[in-house]
C-alpha cells in the first residue's frame, strides 16, 4: 500500500520536477558551429576534433570601458557569440563601466535571470514586479555587494557614488538577449502605430513623436 502511495506521489509531481531543471549534458562540451547549416534552438556542436582552448576563452574584461557616451557606461558582454564553449552550458557574463551617474536604462532579458557584484563605487539598482502590483524593488548597493534580478523582469543600475563605478554581472543563459523598454517601444521598425502609444501612455500624440524622434 506505501509503494502504491509512493508511486502515485511521484506520478503527480513528475512534470514539475522534468520542467525544474535542463537535462543533464549528454558530453563534455558542444562548441558552437558557426557554420553550419543546421538550424536548432542555439548552435550544433563543432566536431571536438576541431576543438582548440581558444573556444572558451575570452580576453578583454579586465579593460576599462570607454563611458564617454550619452548614458555613460559602457557593456562587454560576452555571450555565446564570443565564447563558442559557452554553448549548451546556459551561462555568460557582463561587465559594465559607469562614469558619474551613468545609467543602464530599465531593460530585461528574455531569457536569462541575473546576478550582480559590485567591484567599485556605489550602484542604485532595481527591479519592477509584474501587474497589477508593478511594486518597483530597489536598493543602493556598495563594493562588494550582490543583488538578483529575477527572470525577465525590466530592471536598472545607475552610479549614484562620487566616482567612477564597476560591475559584473552572471546570467543563466548562453545567449540571455536584452530588451530595452525605451528602444523597443519607441524604436521599433517599422514603428508602432501612435494611437497605441497615445491610449498606452495617456499623453498627447505630440509627446509620443517627440519620444520617438531620436530613434527614427
Amino acid at each position: 500500500m506505501n509503494l502504491i502511495l509512493t508511486l502515485s506521489f511521484v506520478a503527480t509531481i513528475w512534470p514539475s520536477l522534468v520542467l525544474g531543471h535542463e537535462p543533464s549534458p549528454l558530453q563534455d562540451f558542444c562548441v558552437a558551429d558557426f557554420n553550419s547549416i543546421v538550424k536548432v534552438n542555439g548552435f550544433p556542436c563543432l566536431n571536438p576534433k576541431q576543438v582548440t582552448v581558444d573556444h572558451f576563452l575570452f580576453k578583454g574584461l579586465n579593460i576599462v570601458g570607454n563611458t564617454s557616451n550619452y548614458l555613460g557606461v559602457s557593456v562587454n558582454r560576452p555571450t555565446v557569440n564570443e565564447i563558442p564553449g559557452l554553448n549548451t552550458l546556459g551561462i555568460s557574463t557582463v561587465r559594465v563601466d559607469y562614469a558619474l551617474s551613468g545609467v543602464v536604462p530599465p531593460h530585461r532579458h528574455p531569457r536569462a535571470s541575473e546576478i550582480l557584484v559590485v567591484l567599485e563605487g556605489t550602484i542604485l539598482v532595481g527591479f519592477v514586479t509584474s501587474n497589477p502590483e508593478n511594486k518597483l524593488i530597489s536598493k543602493v548597493l556598495e563594493k562588494g555587494d550582490v543583488f538578483v534580478f529575477p527572470f525577465g523582469l525590466f530592471h536598472f543600475q545607475q552610479n549614484v557614488g562620487s566616482g567612477n563605478a564597476v560591475t559584473m554581472a552572471f546570467l543563466d543563459s548562453q545567449n540571455p538577449g536584452v530588451v530595452i523598454a525605451a528602444n523597443a517601444v519607441f524604436g521599433s521598425r517599422p514603428t508602432i502605430n501612435d494611437d497605441v502609444l497615445v491610449r498606452a501612455f495617456e499623453v498627447d500624440s505630440s509627446v509620443i513623436d517627440k519620444l520617438k524622434a531620436p530613434y527614427h
